[in-house]
């Protein structure tokens, strides 16, 4: 039987979320405006979580992504849109070769990929059967959410599991800059963390539709602290390009270049920790342990100002000079970019 979220449990969770704050967070974050009425409270998120469905995926024989991600994979998506548009997190559908949706009620949905956009990290699927009974879930913004908000997110139900609810606060709002070449200039930091993250939408206490859980984290306070959380993809990010995406199945800022690393920054430089096989960094002889000093002669000290430079060009396919310090010696290194969308396996249905 699909979990039963009762009224009197959603507002015991949001009363807990508020009072069993880690010292740290405590201090760091004080909300700022009354809390709404419980009844209301109770309806809202009664109503969001009703929008909630899993998400299962197998992916394309023979997918890049396999490696990191693996064959099969499940998560959760919200129904977004009156004709069963569900949001969910990108990677989870990334070439992908079948797609499901589960409903509350277990029932198993074939779908189809309308979009994955790598900027922003979201997924778009379309089941190919309605979805009876789902009214979609109003989409909020960041901009009203205030660190010490107590939050709801949800994740959907499997096969063989009912999906689950959990009561979150957010910690704080913050660029993010990810290992794989990926970066937000703000992202939603919540804590305590979630558990299946993956796709887990995350609502504010009017129902509405804050963000896509993408991460695991412990630095959710984001300085020297340590706090276990998860970071949301803001939906602030998908009206300005939710059209375009239905249309093309990518936004136009995800064809940008790309080199195949995985990279982390440390006291101001960056280092490269795997470099991905076949791609264009490996073939241009850049190796784990290099440290990146500059690209195209401009000094980069931090993953983000060294994204931002890679990706300031019009052609994805471009040749990028980067000068790095491989052991004593500082060399620079020619690498012709390639655009990542085109390395994919096209998911069913773009």
């Amino acid at each position: 039987m699909p979990a039963q979220i009762g009224p009197r449990a959603l507002i015991a969770g949001l009363l807990l979320s508020c009072t069993l704050l880690t010292p740290a967070v405590r201090a760091a974050t004080t909300p700022s405006t009354e809390p709404p009425r419980p009844q209301a409270v109770m309806d809202a998120l009664a109503r969001a979580h009703a929008a909630v469905v899993g998400i299962e995926v197998t992916a394309a024989e023979g997918a890049r992504s396999a490696e990191s991600l693996g064959q099969r994979r499940a998560g959760t998506g919200v129904v977004i849109g009156a004709d069963g548009l569900v949001l969910t997190i990108g990677y989870l559908i990334l070439e992908a070769d079948q797609v499901s949706v589960v409903t509350q009620d277990r029932r198993t949905v074939p779908a189809r990929v309308v979009a994955y956009d790598l900027a922003t990290g979201f997924g778009l699927v379309r089941p190919l059967l309605p979805l009876r009974g789902i009214e979609p879930v109003p989409l909020g913004s960041q901009q009203s959410a205030e660190p010490g908000e107590a939050l709801m997110s949800a994740m959907g139900a499997q096969a063989d599991n009912d999906g689950d609810v959990a009561m979150t606060q957010l910690v704080s709002k913050r660029p993010f800059s990810g290992y794989w070449e990926y970066h937000l200039d703000s992202a939603l930091f919540t804590s305590p963390p979630v558990g299946n993250h993956s796709g887990a939408p995350l609502f504010n206490q009017r129902g509405e539709l804050l963000g896509i859980g993408s991460l695991f984290v412990m630095d959710a306070l984001g300085d020297s602290r340590r706090l276990p959380g998860n970071m949301f993809v803001p939906v602030d990010l998908l009206r300005p390009i939710l059209a375009e995406l239905q249309q093309n199945g990518s936004s136009r800022v995800s064809h940008r270049p790309w080199l195949g690393l995985t990279s982390s920054e440390q006291a101001g430089r960056i280092q490269v920790v795997r470099v991905n096989a076949g791609s264009p960094a490996q073939a241009a002889g850049l190796s784990p342990g290099d440290l990146a000093l500059a690209i195209d002669d401009v000094k980069v000290t931090t993953l983000e100002a060294f994204y931002k430079k890679l990706w300031d060009r019009p052609d994805p396919n471009a040749d990028v000079r980067i000068t790095v310090l491989q052991g004593a010696d500082v060399r620079t290194v020619t690498v012709r970019a390639v655009d990542r969308m085109q390395t994919l396996r096209k998911p069913s249905g773009i």
